[in-house]
C-alpha cells in the first residue's frame, strides 16, 4: 500500500504543468481512485478478516493445550475422621490393654486353684508393659496422618484436547472458511472493477463536455464573425436589420450554450475529482481528449466462458459450495463425537501422598464419546440446510439468464453505436461541404445569413453527433467487457 501511495504522489508531481495546473491521464485517475476509495479499503480489510478466519478454522483441528490454576483459603481443614473416631483411635492402646486384662481375669478366675493369683500377676504384667502406650502412639500417628490441613490449597491442571471425529464438522468449517476467503477476494476484485468503471464514466463525461464546450466556443466564434460581417453589410445597405437581428439572436443562444457547457464541464470535473479522492475545487485538466475505440463489436460470444468468468457467477458458485458445507455441518450434529483428552493434575497439599504440604501430581488420559440418540432439532436443521442449497441453485439459473440477456443487449448497443458513428461521419462530411459552399455563397452574396447559420448549425450538430457516438462506443465497450468478465 505504501508503494502505491508513493507512485500516486509521483504521478501527481509529474502531472503538474508549468502554469501550475495539474493534468491527469485516465490511468492516473484510476490509480488515485483506487487509493482513495473507502469501499475498496473495506473490501481489503474483509479479505484480511477471512484469511485469519481460515487459519483459525485450521487450528480447530489441531490439539488445544490449556492450563488452569488457583488458590483457596478455608477457615477449617477437611477432616476425614469424626471427633469420636479420633478419640477411639488415639486411645486404642488403652482400650486393647484393658480388654486383654479383663479377658484374662475372666478366664483365670474360673480355675479351681490359684486362678485369681495368676490373673492378678498377668494383669499386672500387662499393665506394666508398654503395649497400651505403644498402641496409643500408633493411633495418634494415624489420626495425625489423616489430618488434611487443607486451609491453604493450591491446585492446577494442564490439559490437552484433540478432536478425533466430530461428524465431519471441523473439516466442513475449514472448507467453509476457505470458501469465504475466496469469496472476499472476488468481492474485492468486483469492488475494484466498479471503482474503475465509475472513474471511467466520470472521465469520459469530462472528455465529452470538454469537447462540446470547444464546439460551443467555435460556434460562438463563427456567429460573432458572421455578426461582424452582417453589420458591415448593413452599413453598406446590403443587409437588413432583420438579418442582423436573426444573427444576434443566434449569437446570444450560442453564448448561452457556451455558458451551460462551461458550467457542465465544471460539474463533470467535480464529479471526477470526488471519485479520485481530490478536493472538489481542484483545478486540473485531462491529458487525453479522444476515445481509444479499440474494442470492436463482437460477433460470437461463448456464454459458457462468460458464466465462468463473471464474478457474480463465481460468487454464486462459492455460495453453493458454502451451502454444501452447511449441509455437512448440519449432518454432523446427528453423528457421534469422539475426543481425546490428556493432561497433568497437581495440587498442594499432595492428594497422592497423604495430604502432605508439598506439590504432587499425576498424568491422566482418556477418550470421550458422545452419541446423539434423539435429536429432532438436528433433523430439521439438516432439512433447512438442504433447502438453502436448492435456493442457491435456482439463483444460479436465474443469474445465467440475466447475464445472457445483458451481454446480448450490450452487444447490440455496441453494434448500433458503431453504426451511429458511421452515419455521423457521413453527415459531417456532407455538413462540411455544405458549410464550405454556404460560406462561399454568402461571401459572393448568393445566399443569406440565415442559410449560412443553418449550415453552421448543421456542421456543429454533426461534430457533436460524432463526439457522442465515440463516447457511447467507449462506454458501451467498457460495459460489454465488464459483462463478459474481462
Amino acid at each position: 500500500m505504501k508503494h502505491k501511495t508513493l507512485i500516486t504522489v509521483l504521478l501527481l508531481f509529474v502531472a503538474v504543468t508549468a502554469e501550475g495546473q495539474q493534468v491527469f491521464s485516465l490511468e492516473q485517475c484510476r490509480q488515485m481512485a483506487l487509493e482513495a476509495n473507502k469501499g475498496l479499503k473495506q473490501s481489503q480489510e474483509k479479505l484480511s478478516e477471512t484469511e485469519n478466519l481460515q487459519k483459525a478454522a485450521l487450528w480447530q483441528m489441531l490439539p488445544k493445550v490449556g492450563a488452569t490454576g488457583g488458590y483457596m483459603w478455608m477457615e477449617k481443614s477437611i477432616n476425614l475422621l469424626s471427633d469420636e473416631q479420633k478419640a477411639e483411635i488415639n486411645n486404642i492402646g488403652t482400650t486393647v490393654q484393658n480388654d486383654i486384662s479383663s479377658a484374662l481375669r475372666d478366664q483365670l478366675d474360673n480355675l479351681p486353684i490359684g486362678g485369681q493369683v495368676i490373673g492378678d500377676i498377668l494383669s499386672g504384667a500387662i499393665n506394666n508393659s508398654n503395649i497400651g502406650t505403644t498402641l496409643n502412639n500408633m493411633g495418634q500417628n494415624v489420626t495425625n496422618a489423616l489430618e488434611t490441613d487443607t486451609r491453604n490449597t493450591s491446585f492446577g491442571v494442564v490439559t490437552l484436547t484433540q478432536p478425533i471425529y466430530l461428524g465431519g464438522k471441523l473439516m466442513a468449517l475449514y472448507r467453509t472458511a476457505a470458501l469465504l476467503n475466496r469469496l472476499s477476494g472476488i468481492e474485492y476484485d468486483k469492488q475494484r472493477e466498479e471503482t474503475l468503471i465509475a472513474v471511467d464514466e466520470a472521465y469520459w463525461q469530462v472528455v465529452s463536455v470538454k469537447h462540446k464546450k470547444e464546439l460551443a466556443e467555435k460556434y460562438a466564434s463563427l456567429l460573432d464573425t458572421l455578426n461582424h460581417n452582417v453589420e458591415q453589410l448593413l452599413a453598406a445597405e446590403m443587409a437588413t436589420k432583420g438579418d442582423l437581428t436573426k444573427v444576434r439572436v443566434k449569437l446570444n443562444e450560442a453564448q448561452m450554450n457556451l455558458t451551460k457547457a462551461s458550467n457542465g464541464l465544471l460539474l463533470a470535473k467535480m464529479l471526477l475529482a470526488q471519485r479520485c479522492g481530490m478536493p472538489l475545487d481542484t483545478d486540473f485538466d485531462i491529458s487525453e481528449s479522444n476515445p481509444t475505440l479499440q474494442l470492436t463489436a463482437q460477433q460470437t460470444i461463448n456464454m459458457d466462458e462468460v458464466w465462468q468468468e463473471r464474478r457474480e457467477m463465481q460468487m454464486l458458485r462459492i455460495s453453493d459450495s458454502v451451502a454444501q458445507q452447511g449441509v455437512r455441518i448440519a449432518a454432523s450434529t446427528l453423528k457421534p463425537n469422539i475426543v481425546f483428552t490428556g493432561g497433568y493434575l497437581f495440587s498442594n497439599p499432595n492428594l497422592f501422598n497423604g495430604f502432605q504440604n508439598e506439590f504432587g501430581g499425576t498424568f491422566m488420559a482418556g477418550v470421550g464419546v458422545n452419541v446423539p440418540l434423539i435429536h429432532i432439532g438436528g433433523i430439521y436443521t439438516l432439512k433447512a440446510a438442504k433447502a438453502k442449497r436448492r435456493e442457491i441453485a435456482y439463483q444460479i439459473e436465474e443469474a445465467q439468464e440475466m447475464i445472457e440477456l445483458q451481454v446480448n443487449k450490450l452487444k447490440y448497443e455496441l453494434e448500433l453505436a458503431y453504426k451511429k458513428l458511421d452515419q455521423a461521419q457521413s453527415n459531417l462530411a456532407n455538413a462540411e461541404e455544405n458549410l464550405r459552399l454556404a460560406d462561399e455563397s454568402f461571401k459572393s452574396g448568393m445566399c443569406s445569413s440565415s442559410d449560412l447559420m443553418a449550415a453552421q448549425t448543421a456542421w456543429i450538430s454533426a461534430k457533436s453527433e460524432i463526439l457522442d457516438a465515440e463516447i457511447e462506443i467507449e462506454m458501451t465497450a467498457l460495459y460489454l467487457r465488464q459483462a463478459l468478465g474481462k
